[in-house]
């Protein structure tokens, strides 16, 4: 089931969910964010992963202050153009963290897969 009870279209039956990570300002870290940093890892641009995502630039950007506030120390640098022109890349930090969320996620999944087995085949 989807938000207020509507069944998503092409979800199987048994267990959903999703997960995040709360942080002093709300989320921290969940799936969208997650792909924005994914995608700011390969294309080296808040500005081209926001548009690979149809998500506005300044919504990227304030996403991304958020995790930089709320990590202490930045998830992601950015350096200003010029004659070899400017870019965006995840830290040490925000790499470790991005590798952190999927390895949660796959562990969510993997036990939610479980779990719906263990009962469709029981009940269903």
């Amino acid at each position: 089931m989807g938000r207020k009870g509507k069944k998503q279209k092409g979800a199987a039956p048994g267990w959903h969910g999703r997960i995040w990570l709360e942080g002093k300002e709300g989320t921290f870290i969940g799936f969208g964010r997650a792909v924005l940093l994914q995608k700011i890892q390969t294309e080296g641009s808040i500005s081209k992963a926001a548009k690979e995502m149809k998500m506005s630039y300044k919504h990227a950007w304030k996403l991304v202050e958020s995790m930089n506030r709320q990590a202490g120390t930045p998830v992601v640098i950015t350096s200003r153009g010029g004659s070899y022109g400017g870019g965006t890349v995840l830290t040490d930090t925000g790499i470790e963290l991005l590798a952190l969320f999927w390895r949660v996620q796959k562990k969510l999944e993997h036990f939610l897969e479980e779990e719906s087995r263990n009962w469709t085949q029981n009940h269903l």
